[in-house]
C-alpha cells in the first residue's frame, strides 16, 4: 500500500517512528509502503530508497533543499539505504551516534544497537568515519564495527550468516 509523505507523517509520528519535528518540507514528495513484518519503505524523488525495519528510530533531512533527502540520522535499530547514483545528485550519508557513513550510488545497511554501529555494503563503495577519527572505505560484502572508543577501525568481509541476519531484518 502506498501513501504519500504527508498523509503517514501524523502515525509515524503517533509511534515514534520519526521524531516530533522531522521537516515534512524537507521530505515531500516520498511515499512510504509498510509490508507485513512492519517494515516501512521509503521511496523518495532522486533514487532515493530506505528500508527501516520495525522499530527504527530515524529522521530523514534534506539540506540542499532539492526535495529529495541527502542524510538520515538513525538512533536505533538499523536501515538499508538503496541510492541509484543515475538519479541522485550528489552524495547521501547516515549519521549515527558512533559513524558517519557516505556514498554515491550504492546499497548498504546500517544497524545502530548496545553502543556500536555496525555498516555493511552490498553493492558500490562506502566511507565510514568516526564524527572525529580515521575513516575506512568499505566495498561489497565487507563491513566494520564502530564504537564510541578510539581504536582504529578495521575492514572485515562479513560471514554469510551475519550479512544474512542484518538484511533479512530488512526484508532481503
Amino acid at each position: 500500500m502506498h501513501t504519500t509523505f504527508r498523509s503517514l507523517l501524523a502515525a509515524a509520528l503517533a509511534v515514534g517512528l520519526i521524531p516530533h519535528g522531522a521537516a515534512l518540507a524537507q521530505s515531500a514528495g516520498c511515499t512510504i509502503a509498510r509490508d507485513a513484518s512492519a517494515r516501512q519503505v521509503f521511496t523518495c524523488p532522486g533514487g532515493v530508497k530506505i528500508t527501516a525495519e520495525a522499530g527504527a528510530s530515524f529522521r530523514l533531512a534534506d539540506r540542499n533543499r532539492d526535495g529529495s533527502p541527502d542524510s538520515a540520522s538513525l538512533r536505533r535499530k538499523a536501515i538499508l539505504v538503496d541510492v541509484d547514483s543515475s538519479q541522485h545528485v550528489g552524495g547521501f550519508q547516515v549519521v549515527t551516534p558512533q559513524a558517519i557513513a557516505a556514498v554515491r550510488g550504492t546499497q548498504w545497511a546500517v544497524d545502530v544497537a548496545s553502543g556500536k554501529t555496525s555498516v555493511l555494503v552490498v553493492r558500490g563503495n562506502v566511507a565510514v568515519r568516526r564524527p572525529a577519527g580515521d575513516q575506512v572505505v568499505l566495498s561489497p560484502g565487507e563491513g566494520v564495527d564502530v564504537s564510541s572508543g578510539s581504536e582504529p577501525l578495521v575492514v572485515r568481509r562479513w560471514p554469510a550468516p551475519r550479512a544474512a541476519a542484518l538484511l533479512a531484518r530488512l526484508g532481503q
